[in-house]
């Protein structure tokens, strides 16, 4: 692992249509991407195993969209307007600007050695005004986090579900944060996608869901294929704990980067998901700014308390880089190199390429567009003629396409087609009216 392997993800996700850079005809906009044709579908593929794990596969949580912006009041209930904000001091000669906890001279510039300015605090939380006239009075902000949308509702769901203790909210959304960043492609950016709980218990059963959620975030990377190796759990020492918080453990990757910006090679293990337990702080602080009362009636022991919340908190950005990273493999193949993308079958954009041995005869063409057109009601499935065969499965090889489908002239005769698994190259002769049994037990058994 190292910068040489993160060069490779890099040009093949633009070469391929995984993540572009935004704006690029404009020279682009730094730490903003756009994500292609492959990437959204990984993307989407990503969410929908998570919502699946969390929303869908249990009875205790509910699903959450909450808008972008709010009512300004919930950052001040927060703590984001006070205390949201980074040291960041100029170049007096590059211009450029750092934050000061990654110096190590608070005087020089890392980058051209000219002085540096005194340290400033920058806010993080990017501002915009509602409304056609902007003063103070109506500014208001983009979300920095998406865990606020739900603890501004936990009032509305005791109103709608009645749920009992525990329950929770999850949520995948945007948020935007103000500040400069290492870039390493999607890892840090200033808009990002969030994939949230947050998980309502009793205080006294708190430390028990804490390290439950902390197991069960931590399986589901290694369940979606994630090398143990790469992965591990690190709990927060005592003095990097946020002011409210009790306990909390980051699940971390090693990237073929340093996320803070040091050497250029090498690995470095960098945050993928926080499992945290806030205690009751969110809600007394929703309860002392809005007036309302956020305690919870617990029936059984007829009393009022506020909840503790065990918040899992992931960045859809981030994993999807992990994945690709992961997955990413080289193998010989007689005298050239094969690359491929052994993603999880549940996260791979595409499950089938059909592809016809021969473009330029008509039986065959119209066969393989028949079949890709029957499978295409059931699974994610493409077309491609565009190459010669074994150039067609090494480009469906390097998005991490499951199974090629190939129409021969044999197929013609005998309704057989033949199937390679991405992984172990194998190759099974299958009939066509089987197919749609064939890859249901490959992709969904």
């Amino acid at each position: 692992m190292n910068q040489n392997l993160m060069d490779k993800i890099v040009s093949l996700c633009k070469r391929r249509g995984f993540i572009f850079q935004s704006s690029e005809i404009y020279g682009g906009l730094a730490n903003t991407w756009d994500y292609g044709p492959f990437g959204v579908e990984l993307k989407n593929n990503l969410k929908k195993a998570w919502w699946k794990s969390v929303v869908y596969q249990r009875n205790d949580i509910f699903g959450m969209d909450a808008a972008i912006l709010m009512h300004p009041k919930v950052w001040e209930a927060s703590g984001h307007v006070e205390n949201f904000f980074d040291l960041k001091s100029d170049c007096k000669g590059c211009k450029k600007r750092f934050k000061t906890a990654d110096l190590k001279d608070a005087k020089k510039c890392p980058d051209c050695g000219s002085e540096l300015t005194d340290s400033r605090a920058f806010n993080l939380m990017f501002k915009t005004h509602q409304g056609p006239i902007e003063d103070h009075s109506n500014q208001i902000y983009l979300r920095p986090e998406t865990a606020q949308g739900m603890f501004v509702n936990f009032l509305n769901i005791l109103d709608s579900k009645h749920p009992k203790l525990p329950f929770g909210m999850a949520q995948i959304g945007k948020s935007f944060r103000n500040e400069i960043t290492p870039g390493n492609i999607t890892f840090r950016t200033r808009e990002f996608e969030q994939m949230e709980i947050e998980y309502f218990v009793k205080p006294a059963e708190a430390d028990k869901y804490y390290e439950s959620w902390v197991e069960d975030r931590f399986n589901w990377y290694i369940n979606l294929g994630i090398n143990k190796e790469n992965i591990r759990k690190r709990p927060h020492a005592k003095d990097e704990l946020a002011h409210y918080a009790k306990a909390c453990t980051d699940i971390e990757y090693s990237f073929p980067f340093s996320a803070a910006g040091g050497s250029a090679s090498g690995r470095g293990w960098s945050e993928l998901e926080g499992i945290a337990n806030r205690t009751d702080f969110d809600l007394k602080q929703h309860e002392k700014f809005s007036g309302k009362s956020f305690e919870y009636f617990d029936d059984a022991a007829k009393e009022k308390f506020h909840p503790y919340i065990i918040e899992p908190s992931g960045g859809v950005d981030r994993s999807v880089l992990a994945f690709l990273v992961d997955s990413y493999y080289e193998e010989k193949v007689k005298d050239e190199t094969r690359v491929v993308l052994k993603l999880h079958r549940d996260l791979a954009p595409t499950k089938i390429a059909v592809l016809p041995l021969l473009k330029n005869r008509a039986p065959l063409v119209e066969l393989a567009r028949k079949i890709t057109a029957d499978l295409k009601k059931h699974f994610v499935t493409v077309y491609d003629d565009t190459a010669a065969i074994g150039k067609l499965y090494r480009r469906q090889d390097e998005v991490g396409t499951l199974f090629c489908t190939t129409v021969d002239v044999q197929s013609l005769e005998d309704n057989q087609v033949t199937v390679r698994d991405r992984d172990t190259m194998k190759q099974d002769r299958v009939n066509i009216e089987k197919l749609r049994e064939y890859f249901t037990d490959k992709l969904i058994n």
